[in-house]
């Protein structure tokens, strides 16, 4: 039985870790960076311990640094959390060779779920549909272009390796694929260490539902509901929830078992998730697994009453999951943001600081998953996530609203962050009708509808700190360079507040 767990991550996942550890009687073993020794996870674990300087490269990516951490403090498992080493299987293997329990799945599966087209290969043997494309590795430019030709532009070239949106670009004509092909090539190479690409092709106007999978060593399966995940920028995920809008019972039953199918058919252990694309036809197509605990399990949990990570620690241990399929019952909607330190009207760069002041927001049905507390440093090290805020409803539109409130409650002061945003987007009508995808920012122009929102919330309120981020997001909107004077009126309305 696994009695102390390090946990070879950082920020909120760590600290969610930690409290199950604690809910369930298991010491918890923190690792930090130089840049993380006054971090709340570490304060929070039962042991810390540090494992190098601020660098991923020399801490938390740094597997034999806490490989051998674990060993000499008497570990007997380790939990990835979700980026870092979560995914890697050298990784796992270097864990199971060491005798420490990797709370995941094995090596062996990461590399099949890891290398989207074995990936592919054993959905076709499973019968799961996946996107069409090629049927491999396409190793040079003349056979993307005939592969395009056949499957019709505009295409995908993708990473064989990518994950979390990076490795993609999309190709609209022949000219551009010649063009592209090099370059996603060597982007490949540089952000995973290889280069090799395929072909897919890219539907238009697509909703992004993933569903939530449990396997145990003996064999046994469930998907826990579905998470509507189509709010995106960049591919990277800024709105989730769970149910999804567009998903009946019956579909939810068919898909899911096609979730659970793809996890047999890679051997999968552990908790999970199905990634599919949904067409406005109702058409469903897999595109990966992902061999982690995700972000936005903290949806799951609420809509479905169960702890995934005490789920995936009894898995871990050898357990059997306790409950069939028949079992679960989809119980309320839930909804979360995650809340980035980010300058959305800088392109969403990265907003990195002292968090001077934060106010975390409570109350019946709300959530917050964050690192934060007043002192607190926003690295640039490390991924803009700072908090996970999530709401519970006994249908969609309580749980809106209790997200509405939430979100104005919700302000850290030091850096900037995407809250506004996602008040301008849970106020749409497009939102709440749910005519969600994936390219929602674009098609319903919401910064746009955001600049107009702070004008008018500036208008009624007179707020300094509000007059200030409306004055930086009309600068950038315009390529306008502000004169001196505009410039110190900006920083006066700044300190004021």
């Amino acid at each position: 039985m696994i009695k102390k767990i390090l946990i070879a991550n950082r920020g909120e996942i760590a600290i969610r870790v930690i409290k199950t550890c604690n809910a369930l009687g298991i010491k918890s073993v923190a690792v930090y960076s130089d840049e993380d020794v006054s971090s709340k996870h570490v304060k929070m674990a039962s042991e810390a311990y540090h494992i190098g300087a601020a660098s991923p490269a020399e801490s938390y990516l740094n597997i034999k640094k806490i490989v051998e951490t674990a060993v000499s403090c008497g570990a007997d498992a380790i939990h990835p959390g979700y980026g870092f080493l979560s995914e890697n299987a050298d990784f796992a293997d270097l864990c199971e060779k060491k005798k420490l329990n990797f709370i995941g799945p094995s090596g062996e599966s990461m590399r099949l779920c890891g290398d989207k087209m074995l990936c592919k290969a054993a959905m076709a043997k499973a019968k799961v549909p996946t996107v069409p494309g090629s049927p491999g590795i396409v190793e040079e430019v003349e056979k993307a272009l005939d592969i395009a030709h056949t499957i019709g532009y505009p295409v995908l070239l993708k990473s064989v390796f990518g994950g979390g949106g990076r490795g993609i670009r999309l190709v609209h004509n022949e000219q551009e694929l010649k063009q592209e092909f090099e370059l996603a090539s060597g982007e490949s190479k540089a952000a995973f260490g290889k280069s090799e690409l395929f072909v897919e092709k890219f539907l238009p106007k697509i909703r992004h539902i993933e569903f939530q999978l449990a396997r145990d060593k003996h064999g046994n399966a469930v998907h826990i509901f579905e998470r509507e995940c189509s709010i995106q920028r960049r591919h990277q995920k800024l709105i989730e929830m769970s149910p999804s809008p567009v998903v009946d019972q019956k579909t939810r039953d068919e898909v899911g078992q096609l979730a659970v199918k793809a996890t047999i058919a890679v051997d999968y252990t552990n908790a999970g998730t199905a990634e599919f694309l949904r067409l406005d036809d109702g058409t469903f197509y897999f595109i990966e697994i992902n061999a982690r605990l995700q972000v936005e399990h903290p949806v799951t949990e609420f809509v479905s009453g169960l702890d995934l990570v005490k789920l995936q620690i009894d898995i871990a241990n050898g357990e059997e999951i306790p409950f069939k399929q028949k079992d679960l019952k989809v119980n309320g909607c839930a909804i979360e943001c995650r809340i980035n330190a980010e300058d959305t009207f800088l392109d969403f760069a990265p907003s990195t600081g002292r968090v001077s002041d934060v106010n975390i927001p409570s109350g019946p049905g709300v959530r917050v998953d964050t690192y934060l507390y007043p002192g607190c440093t926003v690295s640039p090290y490390y991924d803009s996530l700072m908090a996970k805020l999530i709401t519970w409803g006994q249908n969609f539109e309580e749980s809106r609203q209790r997200m509405r409130i939430a979100l104005s409650d919700f302000y850290v002061e030091g850096v900037e962050t995407s809250i506004p945003l996602y008040k301008t987007i849970l106020d749409t009508n497009e939102f709440i009708k749910g005519d969600l995808s994936t390219d929602f920012l674009d098609r319903f122009k919401i910064l746009d509808r955001l600049r107009d929102d702070l004008k008018k919330e500036v208008s009624q309120k007179g707020d300094a700190a509000l007059a200030a981020t409306l004055v930086h997001s009309e600068f950038l909107k315009n390529r306008i360079r502000p004169n001196k004077e505009q410039s110190v009126h900006w920083k006066t309305q700044l300190d004021r507040h």
